[in-house]
């Protein structure tokens, strides 16, 4: 049970980290976009790119809000294996996205790290959520 305990609050403050830094490239991804785009692009290759990665962070945002969810509804807070799963999925996020704040990476790599650090947790949330919900088995 200790380590249930400890992987509780981990998983909290990595979804925490993960957030904030998603809203901080919200706020200052113009760096991030001209990084992709070659050196003389138009203001339409500009919004183009600009907008997908409004998208990507709009959908990071909307896990977060499934994650979230079944976490405080208790479905999954004492799950261990999606304790382990999703503190080490936000914490490899977090990480990568201060790179690609800091770093200026190619707005492209964002869907890589979208896809394997909160595509992957909000997957397995939500099938956990439909197993207790729908399925009325007990949460972990």
């Amino acid at each position: 049970m200790a380590v249930i305990s400890s992987l509780v609050p981990a998983r909290f403050l990595t979804i925490t980290s993960h957030l904030v830094i998603v809203i901080t490239i919200f706020w200052s991804r113009d760096n991030n976009v001209k990084a992709g785009l070659p050196l003389d692009f138009s203001q339409e290759q500009y919004d183009k790119e600009d907008a997908n990665l409004v998208v990507g962070l709009s959908v990071t945002l909307g896990l977060f809000a499934i994650e979230l969810g079944g976490f405080f509804s208790g479905v999954s807070m004492f799950n261990c294996s999606q304790g382990l799963l999703s503190t080490a999925a936000h914490a490899s996020a977090s990480v990568a996205l201060l790179f690609f704040l800091f770093e200026q990476w190619d707005y492209d790599i964002f869907w890589w790290i979208l896809a394997i650090c909160s595509v992957l947790p909000a997957l397995v949330e939500i099938m956990l959520c439909i197993a207790v919900f729908g399925m009325k088995k007990k949460p972990l």
